[in-house]
């Protein structure tokens, strides 16, 4: 494997964990421990870690000391009035360019959600429900919209992880389930609100309790992802 796809696995696999709350909000990231753990230099972890900072997954201090970010209510709230804003318009152009396939492929997705949740697989119900809403911004045909999307609902994962409440992942599913029909109806006004509410929704959900803090952990959360990376 080249250096550069020894970065981006090692990225993607960091910031699958943060998506999924394996790496709560506050964990340290230390270099050493991270080019052990992927099996990949301090350099290349360093690297991944700038772009999860990029992301707005990471924090970085002075002494170039990571730990998973933290986000302050104030930005929470900025976080989702952008989506809010991008989930409309993402919604009014899948409407313009719905195919009957493209609902078929969310329906099979809704059913994976459903799966998971029945599976009890928590880990997998968060990535799931924050894939659907890329899912949907892949339909829309817009490359940046879609970019800035997938930025946005992983930091709402974030943000979910450090101030949410309990919740039943059912709830989402319905949701999902009902913009779908809203979507193949070709309602706009409709599939707008639903998303709207939805969303809103979001903001007062949790989705797992986080873990203690530590170093002597890390090895353990990350285990999973790293194999996953190799």
């Amino acid at each position: 494997m080249s250096l550069s796809k020894k970065a981006d696995s090692a990225y993607l696999a960091l910031r699958r964990a943060i998506v999924e709350h394996a790496l709560p909000s506050g964990t340290k990231l230390p270099e050493d421990k991270l080019a052990e753990q992927f099996g990949v230099s301090r350099t290349l972890v360093r690297a991944a870690l700038a772009r999860l900072a990029a992301d707005g997954l990471v924090e970085i201090g002075n002494k170039r000391t990571a730990t998973v970010a933290r986000p302050s209510l104030e930005e929470a709230r900025a976080v989702f009035e952008v989506r809010r804003c991008l989930e409309a318009e993402v919604v009014r152009l899948v409407i313009l360019k719905w195919k009957p396939a493209m609902g078929a492929a969310l329906e099979a997705h809704v059913r994976e959600e459903r799966a998971a949740a029945a599976n009890d697989q928590p880990t997998a119900s968060i990535r799931l429900a924050g894939e659907f809403h890329v899912k949907l911004a892949d339909m829309a045909g817009n490359p940046i919209l879609r970019r800035y999307l997938d930025e946005v609902a992983t930091r709402c994962s974030l943000i979910l992880a450090v101030y949410g409440r309990p919740h039943s992942s059912e709830c989402a599913i319905n949701e999902h389930r009902d913009l779908i029909k809203a979507l193949r109806e070709g309602d706009v006004d409709r599939a707008v609100a639903l998303m709207t509410n939805h969303l809103q929704g979001i903001e007062s959900r949790a989705l797992l309790p986080a873990l203690d803090d530590g170093e002597d952990q890390l090895a353990r959360m990350l285990a999973p992802y790293a194999r996953g990376a190799g």
